[in-house]
């Protein structure tokens, strides 16, 4: 990691921990780490035990929210150096998860029976002991999660915290925003949009270095699909059926997909267009219509550049955005989600392997990347909360027009959102 976390603190069963990052004090919370654990969002191919044998996962476990271990059914193997199992041990059985090794004992768990079947003891924090106790004294291997974490923790808890606003009062932010001079405004928001782009560069850069380039499109283009409510679901399905498999078998790829995660998925509350099956639907026709879409895009990013350097006035991105559409999408992805999906996803990967392909940033380098920040901070603002917008239009967040009419583009409301979480962390 490139930050230093101060994360020193007695034993507890507190499921969450407060920390002091670059940044300033944030909470992670036992639950953020179940979770990165179900998307698989560390590097699974450098796995370690705390005793040192290596690792190699096979299933991460279905996500169980009721009593008992965090994980049922995972399956993993354990390779020997000298540790205790033979080679190639195969391993089935349940893992617990938590920021501290500490936290099983705190929890009682090596008394109650319901643990019986941990296997695997999951931890955030480096560990005190290579093994956790379990009943009956079995010696249960330890994993430390940390070191192999795509992003800071405090990247994974910003976005958390993102997510975790939808539908709340944004007052905090109205506050803070009434004691800023209007002069002092922009730059602030422009402060935090540049914060919210490094970040998204960063965790894009990350998984092209595990997924490589294709693997990187696929998953982040279904976890834009699944939306909040069916992020963890989505990005399951892209692990278990990569590409390749969705080339191969077309449009009835869909409904194996769907039927994989099936009791993960959420129908309550979620509009119909944006039901599970619907957008797996429109995944299947988008790849049948354009199965080598990643290398289309990776393809345009040259071009992408040199059009809009040319371009230069907003006028030209509706044009742009029609050609993006078409060469990219064939059609089937559009609206606000479209716009989500290029500035959460196409654009940071895209600057992510511009930066990436040179050894050194050179300053033509430095220029492409400056020019895809540009273009994700003046792009529409796809999908966002009502109440944020509404917001920055109170106080003139946006790029004035020749019509003198301001207008809230993604730079903006990504800064709003950055400068909201900073003050909800506080």
């Amino acid at each position: 990691m490139s930050a230093r976390y101060d994360f020193a603190k007695p034993e507890s069963a507190d499921a969450v921990a407060e920390l002091t990052g670059l940044h300033g004090a944030f909470s992670f919370s036992e639950l953020l780490l179940q979770q990165i654990w179900l998307r698989g969002e560390f590097d699974a191919t450098t796995l370690r035990l705390r005793d040192g044998r290596a690792l190699r996962l096979k299933k991460r476990g279905r996500w169980n929210r009721l009593a008992g271990p965090d994980f049922r059914d995972a399956e993993f193997v354990i390779e020997s150096n000298g540790g205790v199992g033979p080679a190639g041990e195969t391993v089935r059985g349940d893992i617990e998860v938590h920021l501290r090794a500490q936290d099983w004992d705190a929890h009682g768990h090596a008394r109650d029976e319901a643990y019986a079947g941990v296997r695997l003891h999951v931890v955030l924090f480096p560990a005190p002991r290579a093994f956790t106790e379990g009943m009956a004294g079995a010696q249960i291997p330890i994993l430390e999660l940390l070191p192999l974490l795509e992003k800071d923790i405090e990247a994974y808890a910003e976005e958390a915290a993102v997510e975790g606003i939808a539908g709340r009062p944004f007052s905090q932010l109205r506050t803070a925003l009434a004691q800023v001079s209007v002069d002092k405004l922009a730059e602030a928001v422009a402060h935090y949009s540049t914060r919210r782009w490094a970040a998204k560069t960063q965790l894009a850069r990350r998984r092209i270095q595990l997924l490589g380039w294709e693997g990187a499109c696929h998953q982040t283009a279904l976890e834009v699909l699944g939306y909040r409510p069916n992020r963890e679901p989505m990005l399951a399905v892209a692990e278990e059926f990569p590409l390749a498999s969705w080339r191969l078998i077309g449009e009835p790829m869909a409904e194996l997909a769907l039927r994989s995660q099936e009791g993960a998925w959420r129908q309550g509350g979620v509009r119909p267009a944006n039901l599970p099956r619907r957008r797996l639907t429109q995944y299947a026709r988008w790849v049948a219509a354009r199965p080598d879409w990643p290398e289309v895009l990776k393809a345009l990013g040259t071009a992408l550049v040199a059009r809009t350097e040319a371009a230069g006035a907003q006028a030209r991105h509706a044009a742009l955005r029609e050609w993006i559409m078409d060469e990219i999408c064939a059609g089937e992805l559009g609206g606000t989600r479209f716009d989500t999906w290029w500035c959460d996803a196409a654009l940071p990967l895209l600057a992510a392997d511009v930066e990436g392909s040179a050894p050194e940033m050179d300053a033509d380098t430095a220029s492409r990347a400056v020019v895809l920040q540009r273009c994700w901070q003046s792009w529409a603002i796809g999908d966002a909360p009502a109440e944020l917008v509404r917001l920055a239009r109170e106080f003139g967040v946006g790029t004035p027009t020749r019509t003198e009419r301001t207008v809230v583009r993604q730079g903006d409301l990504q800064g709003l959102l950055g400068w909201l979480v900073t003050l909800a962390n506080r």
